[in-house]
């Protein structure tokens, strides 16, 4: 059976059994707390913590999943064994409060044994027996239902159940919340399949588990009790990648003589082809059993799994929006890219081969998972920019690890950082390449180097609390969404924190907009009983008060609890939030014309101009840039409606876009412009875009590897740079005696006109300089077989030294040239030695570095060629008639 009939005959047996086939989640994870998805019921947490009410009572699934980070992490141990993955799909079948244990059981031995076949005398099944301490009690209900298979199928109970405590048999989500037994599937594959049960949870890769039934009945208390739940759920989960490699292996259960193998099922041979036509080498399966000591047969098939499975994960995970970069989850992934090009730098594949390994993959999984499909073109485009950046250190890199290992037994901590932060070597490569040339690596000095990376990282932005949270009914009310009405607000000082250099104001209910998501703060009047202060500035503490920021003085306690009336600046609001609204369009535009796997990285939104930052992994062409622009503009002219509403978060359509890494409550807020434009944002927002005037991008550069800045003009801004543009160019017609239109023509001539100047003017100099060189020729003197010269030139260009000096050497043959030159009150000195010279023991940077202190400068350089400089030209012809 084929990988793909294998996952479809899954999904196909439980929608006869009723179930809903939902698509996989995304990698990119709904929970804060979690780098990837990495299990089939992340989607549905909600629902076994009574979050949400599911939408259905049952559920089919295969699941993306990455784990290679965090809690459960696999990376090291890929492609030094058969059966880990940073990528794999899993299987899995749920209930949400309809069927319990007897479904889930009996389904699960049809599935296995009636239709897909796995020989029933090799199948165990586990059940929950507690250990001391261990929670609940023994799981009498899944041992009668298993007892009684075992025994239609002619089996004895005893010999195929095998009881486990609470380390093998029973799930947690965390240390509180949904939990309860779970019963797995355990799958006998040695030669004769006789081990009657003895190898089940003995971590024996010849009996492993394919499928566990976990069964969802307790709630975790944080008093340590076990309560049971009002609604009981099954969530299941199998190992796609397990049970097709074990499919493949035996031949569909009919040769159990080789070890079973993931790697082994179509999902992978069809890389693994890709690889060997790359490399000329052949996969064979082999495993090492010594990591420290590998043959070249076992480096090579441990690098056709790491290859095979980290294209998997890079493809999925791009696909899915989640692109390599420096920090979290997607540092995980620029370690996984940079781990498979050095895996594959052994078996000397070329530059590139890595997003060459796209297409193969593409092809294979895109049936099922069309996503691959249609980000492609943006998946090889990712990896091909992260090899090539790569690339440019690795070499160098990889010298400096062959230098170290060369020279030392150790590889110290200050080393493995610097191959790791300035070669990008991840840690585990560089204890592998340890480990083979027997050289050590300081762990404990390398995590003191990262630790003290960390720290100084930190100085770079200071925190300041400025106030410790309060209680709930302590948070300010804002009133300020709609810009008709933020003035003349009245309202209640409620209190005054004093400051270093200024203070703090806070009113129980303000129209003045705190600064976060982006959206600076507001500014304007406070008006105490006629004394009007200005409000410089307003920020949000951790208790949710709106700190209106204001000068120093003593007089506001005073009026600590009396009324107050607030007005903001409206012309400054407006102006911040044309910019606060043409930050989302310029949101919408982007993932219009690259794609969907655009993200938010961060933004600043200010009355005078506006910066997004996002996830690309490449700059962005003037033709892009022109349909951003035009996409913006035409939503602006086409004054389309800006419309806000609050909704339940589960309610939230699919088409809103939220700022990953966010934390939302239970009810959010729907910025909807034009029906196009949908995001999650607390900020505030034109009522209409025909109110922004205009839009123009003034700038996009790299802020770092896979991420893009964008900073651009709207409103009164974007008016006023285009009206300065205009006078700029009318002044630079006039100067130039033409038309503005033609101010581009105008400035071809000239360049034209300057190259020639410049051309000739060159030509002059060379010819001067030639004639110097000549004149020098004669004041040689020869000493020892060699020709030795030096002199003072006059030359424009510092660089034509090095020239001069060449073609002297040609004419002298054998010999030392030493040449200094003076432009302004700089000096510049060159030595060029011949090979006959270094020979006799000249070298150039010997004769430079002691020659450049003469004029006041330093130098050097190497035996053949050399450059300094100084800043006394007074001293230079003494210093010259000193070098022979």
């Amino acid at each position: 059976m084929t990988s793909e009939a294998l996952r479809q005959s899954f999904l196909d047996f439980f929608e006869a059994k009723k179930h809903t086939i939902v698509p996989s989640a995304p990698l990119m994870p709904s929970s804060p707390n979690l780098l990837f998805t990495n299990a089939g019921m992340n989607q549905f947490v909600p629902y076994f913590l009574g979050e949400q009410k599911a939408p259905y009572g049952r559920a089919a699934d295969t699941q993306k999943c990455i784990r290679a980070g965090g809690k459960h992490n696999d990376l090291e141990d890929v492609g030094f064994d058969t059966y880990h993955h940073t990528f794999f799909e899993m299987l899995g079948n749920w209930s949400f409060g309809d069927y319990f244990k007897t479904e889930a059981i009996t389904w699960a031995w049809e599935l296995l044994t009636e239709v897909w076949g796995l020989p029933k005398e090799r199948l165990y099944a586990t059940v929950y027996s507690p250990g001391k301490g261990d929670p609940a009690e023994f799981d009498q209900e899944a041992y009668d239902l298993w007892k009684a298979i075992f025994e239609k199928e002619g089996l004895d109970p005893d010999v195929h159940i095998v009881n486990g405590n609470k380390k093998d048999n029973f799930w947690m989500m965390g240390e509180t919340g949904p939990c309860g037994p779970c019963s797995e599937v355990h799958i006998d594959l040695t030669e004769k399949g006789d081990t009657k049960g003895s190898l089940v949870n003995a971590d024996s890769s010849r009996c492993i588990e394919i499928w566990n039934l976990v069964f969802i009945q307790f709630n975790a208390e944080a008093d340590g009790s076990f309560k049971a739940l009002s609604e009981q759920h099954v969530d299941t989960g199998m190992g796609f990648e397990r049970v097709a490699g074990i499919m493949a292996t035996t031949e569909g259960f009919t040769d159990f003589s080789k070890p079973p193998s993931n790697y082994d099922s179509d999902l992978f041979q069809d890389i693994f082809t890709h690889i060997s036509n790359l490399s000329g080498n052949t996969y064979r399966g082999t495993v090492p059993e010594n990591r420290d000591d590998l043959s070249g047969e076992e480096m090579t098939d441990v690098i056709f799994r790491v290859l095979a499975d980290h294209i998997r994960t890079l493809s999925f995970s791009i696909a899915d929006g989640i692109l390599p970069h420096s920090d979290g989850r997607n540092y995980v992934l620029r370690r996984i890219l940079r781990r498979a090009i050095l895996f594959g730098k052994r078996i000397d594949l070329k530059p590139g081969f890595f997003a060459e390994m796209v297409a193969p993959l593409v092809e294979k999984m895109s049936p099922f998972f069309p996503e691959l499909a249609d980000q492609h073109k943006v998946i090889y485009k990712v990896i091909k920019s992260e090899e090539q950046a790569f690339e440019r250190t690795l070499d160098r890199g990889l010298k400096l690890l062959d230098r170290i290992t060369a020279e030392h037994d150790k590889i110290t901590g200050a080393q493995a950082f610097e191959l790791y932060s300035t070669y990008g070597f991840p840690i585990d490569l560089i204890q592998l390449v340890g480990r083979e040339r027997s050289v050590m690596v300081d762990i404990i000095g390398f995590n003191a180097e990262m630790e003290k990376h960390k720290s100084l990282g930190g100085h770079q932005t200071e925190v300041i609390s400025i106030v410790e949270a309060g209680e709930e009914d302590s948070r300010t009310q804002f009133v300020g969404f709609d810009c008709r009405d933020i003035t003349k607000i009245e309202t209640e000082l409620s209190g005054h924190i004093i400051g270093e250099e200024h203070d703090f104001l806070m009113f129980s209910q303000s129209p003045f907009y705190a600064e976060m998501g982006g959206q600076v703060g507001d500014s304007g009047v406070a008006d105490l009983g006629g004394y009007k202060i200005e409000v410089i500035d307003t920020i949000k503490d951790q208790a949710g008060r709106y700190l209106h920021k204001v000068a120093k003085d003593e007089s506001y306690n005073d009026w600590v609890g009396k009324q107050a009336v607030l007005s903001v600046d409206c012309d400054r609001r407006r102006q911040t939030q044309r910019h606060h609204s043409a930050t989302h369009l310029l949101n919408y535009a982007l993932r219009e014309v690259l794609g969907n796997h655009i993200q938010q990285r961060g933004s600043h939104v200010a009355p005078g101009h506006l910066r997004f930052d996002f996830s690309h992994y490449e700059a962005l062409t003037p033709e892009q840039l022109e349909r951003v622009e035009h996409i913006v503009n035409n939503a602006i002219i086409d004054n389309s409606p800006i419309n806000w509403y609050e909704i339940p978060y589960e309610d939230k359509p699919d088409d809103v876009i939220g700022v990953f890494g966010e934390k939302y409550g239970s009810v959010v807020r729907v910025v909807d412009i034009g029906g196009f434009s949908k995001e999650l944002c607390g900020g505030t927002h034109s009522r209409a875009t025909g109110e922004l005037g205009f839009f123009k991008i003034t700038q996009e550069t790299a802020i770092s590897a896979g991420n893009r800045r964008i900073e651009a003009y709207s409103g009164h801004s974007a008016h006023t740079m285009a009206v300065e543009f205009f006078d700029r160019l009318h002044h630079m017609a006039t100067k130039l005696s033409c038309k503005p239109s033609e101010i581009e023509k105008r400035l071809n001539i000239l360049l034209e006109q300057r190259q020639k100047l410049e051309k000739k003017v060159r030509g002059l100099e060379q010819k001067g300089a030639a004639e110097q060189g000549s004149a020098l020729l004669e004041k040689a003197i020869e000493r020892d077989g060699l020709k030795l010269l030096s002199g003072k030139v006059s030359v424009s260009n510092p660089g034509d030294l090095r020239g001069l000096a060449a073609d002297l050497s040609k004419k002298l043959g054998p010999s030392v040239i030493v040449l200094g030159s003076v432009s302004g009150d700089k000096v510049t000195l060159v030595a060029l030695c011949t090979p006959e010279a270094i020979e006799k023991g000249f070298k150039a940077g010997d004769v430079i570095r002691e020659l450049a202190p003469k004029v006041g400068g330093k130098g050097g350089g190497k035996p053949d060629f050399a450059m300094g400089g100084g800043k006394d030209a007074n001293a230079l012809d003494s210093a010259l008639s000193e070098v022979f």
